[in-house]
């Protein structure tokens, strides 16, 4: 990873001599942009590597705690921890009114290397594992999002366009309809010009099944820290641009209980040292029966279903998260892989050898895009190195929208498998491993311990 410098916030001043102030976005463990936004005479400190933050920010929980299970031998005293720009990162931001830019930031140790509490650094790991065994990574995000309308009460709802000419508001199913791009076209176009400004690399947007969802689609790219940058860029931006345009996202993985829920998808493939994908077949031994799955890839997806148990608390890691699991959800109820099926949790897309990959369905769109890279790419290089088969695929005709759900439920129940795992652990890191199970057992015990009104509306009364 490459930092910035002293240099390129000079060359950025001159293009944008009005700039006075600094959003320093510095992503936690929740997969949630903090920020610190800084005046104009305290940037250079930024790029000389002298800035210094709390080292608890990238482990708060989601309302700011920060848990009693997590280490007090590491952040006791809530010591000062450096962030260091990374370079190419430095934008304006299109949506406030006040002259204020943007940079990424790292947790780095003194010298100048990732730190642990990064929540790439897990990512990081595995691709040194994978770099060891002459195996690249190609990578990109699928984000689905719901936009709220503004003129609700307090309870949410989505943001659903009216039939022309009329004040009734559409109903029902309307994937890929063309007057929700008109209806929210000015939001769109606000959204695309972001992403050129903040180089994340749009390939298609569309409204989705459900009323008021969306899904953003990401370019392949060959670094997958870079597309974990991307969809936490792209978060806020639409998060950002929404805003701007009186209205609101969101990136719950159910924010609705009677329709879909949202998810993040993830499309990735293997190359060797020769640049060749590894998922391909072999064009002199591809036969009817082998076209769509090559040794490779079945391993690759036997590896992903070995490690689908303990990687739960990374895809799915808010209570809310669990809500999306369930039969006719749209979403997946266990491990299940095809050829071109949109039901299953893995998916192998219909493409050309040359671009044979798998989609990852199962991650919900609140997860931490790092994590769920770094949880992956470690389930396919454990299965491709164990040699695993992952069973007969659903066939493409298989209704699996009534299919029983498999997966765990809870949150508890997910961390639970998490702690007891004994494969991801090696890839992501010890000490990684034991202080996320902390923190995210913290917010389950946290969340869990409150009585919300709904326990009033069962209870209060009848007992």
């Amino acid at each position: 990873m490459k930092f910035a410098d002293v240099d390129e916030l000079e060359y950025f001043l001159s293009d944008n001599s009005d700039i006075e102030l600094l959003e320093l976005l510095m992503p936690d463990m929740n997969g949630i942009l903090r920020c610190k936004r800084i005046q104009k005479a305290e940037f250079a400190s930024l790029f000389r590597g002298d800035f210094q933050v709390p080292r608890s920010v990238p482990f708060l929980g989601i309302m700011g705690e920060m848990y009693d299970g997590v280490s007090q031998v590491e952040f006791g005293g809530d010591p000062d921890q450096i962030i260091r720009p990374i370079a190419g990162t430095l934008s304006r931001v299109p949506w406030y009114e006040s002259p204020v830019a943007q940079v990424l930031t790292a947790y780095t140790t003194p010298e100048g290397k990732i730190d642990w509490v990064d929540p790439r650094s897990p990512l990081i790991n595995v691709m040194e594992i994978l770099a060891g065994d002459g195996l690249s990574p190609v990578t990109a995000t699928e984000l689905e999002f719901y936009l709220l309308d503004p003129t609700g009460d307090d309870r949410p709802s989505p943001l659903v366009g009216k039939i022309p000419g009329t004040r009734q508001r559409q109903a029902g199913i309307q994937y890929c309809m063309v007057d929700d791009l008109i209806d929210c076209d000015a939001l769109l176009n606000d959204i695309r010009e972001a992403c050129e400004l903040h180089g994340v690399p749009l390939t298609a947007i569309h409204s989705e099944f459900s009323p008021g969802q969306w899904e953003i689609n990401t370019h392949h790219v060959e670094d997958p820290v870079l597309a974990a940058d991307h969809a936490m860029l792209l978060r806020r931006i639409v998060k950002g641009v929404a805003r701007k345009h009186d209205t609101g996202a969101t990136f719950m993985a159910k924010p609705f209980a009677d329709i879909a829920g949202s998810g993040m998808h993830i499309h990735a493939s293997l190359y060797d040292r020769d640049g060749a994908n590894i998922f391909a077949c072999d064009p002199d031994t591809v036969t009817e029966a082998t076209l769509e799955a090559s040794d490779n890839i079945r391993h690759a997806i036997a590896g992903l279903g070995d490690t689908l148990d303990e990687s739960m608390a990374i895809f799915a890691p808010n209570p809310n998260s669990y809500r999306r699991f369930k039969a006719g959800a749209f979403a997946p109820s266990g491990p299940t892989w095809g050829y071109d099926h949109r039901e299953v949790a893995l998916r192998i897309p219909r493409s050309s050898e040359k671009n044979r990959r798998i989609e990852h369905r199962l991650s919900g769109a609140d997860a931490n895009p790092y994590l769920v890279l770094a949880a992956v790419l470690a389930g396919m290089h454990w299965g491709i190195c164990n040699a695993l088969e992952p069973g007969s695929p659903v066939l493409r005709e298989a209704d699996l929208s009534e299919a029983p759900t498999t997966l765990p439920t809870r949150l508890d129940a997910a961390l639970h498998l998490f702690k007891q795992g004994d494969k991801l652990t090696s890839y992501l890191g010890e000490t990684f491993t034991r202080e996320f199970a902390a923190m995210r057992q913290g917010e389950s015990d946290d969340y869990h311990g409150r009585v919300p009104d709904l326990d009033y509306a069962f209870y209060l009364r009848a007992i």
